[in-house]
This record gives C-alpha cells, sequence and structure tokens, in this order.
C-alpha cells in the first residue's frame, strides 16, 4: 500500500528538464535563414548569367559553339588542332558564311569566350543548386514544405539549359543568321521567370510563418490585385524587349517619341502573313515595346497613387521605390533607343528590368503581408 503524502510536502522539481521557450521556433528560424541565404546566392548567380547572356547576344557570340554537350561542353579547346575543329564547325553556319567570312582564328575565340562563359556559368549555378540543397537536407536544415520549392528552381533550371539550347539550334540551321526572336524570348523569360520565383522565396524566407500569417490579416487588397497585374504587364514588357534583342530592332529607328518621322513605322505590316510582323520586323517589334512601355508606366503611376492612401508606411515607401525604378527604367530605354542601343547601355536598360522587376514584385509582397507598425507609423 502506497504511502500518504502530506498536502504541505515540497515536490522534487529537478525531476523533469525545463523546456527551452521558443526552442521550437528557434531552430527553424535558423533553417529558414540558411535556405534564405542559399537562395540569395543563387539569385545573385541568375542576375549575373542574365547580364553574361546579354553580352552573348549583343556581341554575336551565341552561334560559336555548334553542339550542346552538357558534360564534355565543360572543357574548352585545349590544343590548336581541337580550336581548328571549332572554327570549322562554326564555319559551316549561315552566320559565319554571311557575316563573318573569313573571320580569324583570334576572332572566333573572342566570341567562343563568350558562349562558353555563359554555358559555364549555368553549369556553376546547378552544382551550386546541387551541393547546396544536398547539404540542406544532410544536416536537416529545410523547412518544412520547402524541400518540393527548392526541387522547383532545380528542375527549373535544367529547363532552362534545354531550352538554351533549343534557341541555339534555331540559329543552325541554313538560312538563320540568329537564333529565333521568339526562342530568345522564351528563353530570357524563363530566366525572368527563375529570378522572380527565387525574389519571392527570399521574400517569404525573411519572416517567420507564424508572422507572415498575421500578416496576410491585414492585407491590402485593392493593392495586391493592381500590383499583381503590374507584375504581369512589366513581364510582357521584358518579353517584348527580348524580341527586340533578338532581330536588332533596338538600333533602328533611334527617332522619340516618333519613328522615322511618323507616329508608326514605314512597312509596319510589310512581311507577310501579317503575325510574323510581330517577331520579325524591326520596326513593328520596337512600335509595341515603346507602347506597352508608355502603357506600363501610366498603370504604374496609376498603381503609385493609389498605395498613397495606405496606412501602412513601409507599403508606400515600396511602391516609392518601384516608381522611382520605373521612371529610371523608362528614361533609360529611350536613351537606348536614341544612341542605336550601344552594348552597354543595352545591358544598364536589361540590368533595370531585373531591378524593376523585384521591386514591384517587392511592393505586391508588402501588400500582402504588411509590415507591423505603431500607432505613430514606425515598424513595431
Amino acid at each position: 500500500m502506497a504511502q500518504r503524502r502530506s498536502v504541505f510536502e515540497e515536490v522534487d522539481t529537478a525531476q523533469k528538464a525545463v523546456a527551452t521557450p521558443g526552442g521550437v521556433s528557434r531552430d527553424r528560424g535558423r533553417a529558414r535563414r540558411l535556405v534564405r541565404g542559399f537562395v540569395m546566392l543563387l539569385f545573385s548567380m541568375v542576375v549575373i548569367m542574365i547580364a553574361v547572356g546579354g553580352m552573348t547576344r549583343l556581341t554575336d557570340s551565341g552561334l560559336s559553339i555548334t553542339e550542346w554537350a552538357p558534360i564534355s561542353g565543360a572543357i574548352p579547346p585545349l590544343s590548336e588542332a581541337e580550336w581548328q575543329a571549332e572554327l570549322e564547325a562554326y564555319r559551316a553556319t549561315t552566320e559565319y558564311q554571311e557575316q563573318n567570312r573569313g573571320m580569324s582564328l583570334a576572332e572566333f575565340k573572342m566570341i567562343y569566350w563568350w558562349e562558353w562563359g555563359h554555358r559555364q556559368w549555368g553549369r556553376a549555378i546547378g552544382l551550386v543548386w546541387a551541393f547546396g540543397f544536398a547539404g540542406l537536407l544532410a544536416t536537416r536544415n529545410v523547412p518544412v514544405g520547402w524541400s518540393g520549392r527548392l526541387v522547383l528552381l532545380g528542375a527549373l533550371g535544367g529547363l532552362q539549359g534545354a531550352v538554351g539550347w533549343w534557341m541555339v539550334s534555331s540559329g543552325l540551321a541554313p538560312g538563320m543568321f540568329d537564333v529565333a526572336s521568339y526562342r530568345l524570348a522564351v528563353h530570357l523569360g524563363l530566366a525572368f521567370g527563375i529570378l522572380g520565383l527565387m525574389a519571392w522565396y527570399v521574400m517569404g524566407l525573411g519572416r517567420e510563418e507564424a508572422a507572415l500569417m498575421q500578416a496576410r490579416r491585414s492585407a491590402d487588397r485593392k493593392l495586391k490585385g493592381m500590383s499583381t497585374g503590374l507584375m504581369h504587364l512589366a513581364y510582357v514588357q521584358i518579353i517584348i524587349g527580348a524580341l527586340v534583342a533578338g532581330i536588332d530592332a533596338g538600333r533602328n529607328y533611334i527617332d522619340w517619341p516618333l519613328m522615322a518621322g511618323g507616329i508608326t513605322p514605314p512597312g509596319m505590316w510589310a512581311i507577310d502573313p501579317w503575325y510574323r510582323n510581330l517577331f520579325e520586323n524591326d520596326g513593328t517589334v520596337q512600335f509595341f515595346h515603346r507602347i506597352v512601355g508608355y502603357v506600363l508606366f501610366a498603370f504604374g503611376i496609376g498603381v503609385w497613387f493609389a498605395a498613397r492612401r495606405s496606412a501602412v508606411v513601409s507599403t508606400r515607401r515600396a511602391f516609392d521605390w518601384m516608381i522611382l525604378a520605373m521612371i529610371g527604367q523608362v528614361a533609360l530605354g529611350i536613351v537606348t533607343v536614341m544612341h542605336s542601343a550601344p552594348w552597354y547601355l543595352a545591358i544598364l536598360h536589361q540590368f533595370g528590368a531585373v531591378v524593376l522587376i523585384v521591386l514591384i514584385m517587392r511592393a505586391r509582397f508588402l501588400s500582402m503581408y504588411p509590415l507591423p507598425q505603431s500607432v505613430r507609423g514606425a515598424h513595431a
């Protein structure tokens, strides 16, 4: 029979370990920080990749490597004979025969290294993703629900490599001087899609899941809807910009706001059937790039004015940065076309598109998940 205990008897508190307050959430926070840093690294590498890809296009280097060898292609030519073999393969292309006939080996090496560097950087991104993801899994530092998202990034990266070769192969076909503009648009569009997805991941990982759930209750649905439309329209403009780059449309019709002295360029629908003008007619493609730019700018001003009524200071500031970037991008676009798109302005304009789309997404994110603030408007 058990011994009866006094009501006033002290209990030994050393029998059970005391739980550490916030221990579980602290571990989750560490994992979110590690994954966020990993995605930020990949984001930075993709930004560089877009810039290198732009230079590859502007220097007409994309067709210098005439085969797709994901593994063996990582090793460049190491002997004179190997270099000559690469040059002979390039001499079979229409681009060489019609534009670069008589190119010396030294000149060929210059364009070869641009394309090789572009492909090599893509391989480096793939390796960083593979080893980084494996390390996070091995150390159990992937937050719940994030494994699939990180796998998606890797799958999209692999798809981008395949799309890249699909694009290059179009330029190697008989009679083609450059890659097909619509394939270039798909390639660049996918790059910006991957970049945007990474940016969204970084923003989401910057705050705890519980904080995001709480912030969502205060979301500004009107601003969310308007900024979503603005984001989609900006993406369309980026695609049209890729079409401009694909046929060097930015180097013609250098007057502004008119085009060759008129509202519309001459021969706007000269190519038959008519829809080919949307991809192959330099005047038509540049005209639509301008028009969509005007619409995007007007819509952006409207969204910014709507954001001025937000009670959340950080949300208003996010839209302030967005409109500043948009003004800068419009001005830079005008300067670029009026100077016949030299490579340094073209690359700067492309980088401006990266900045703008990320700032639009950041403004959208803060309209969906506003930061807490005190009564005076300062962050809580």
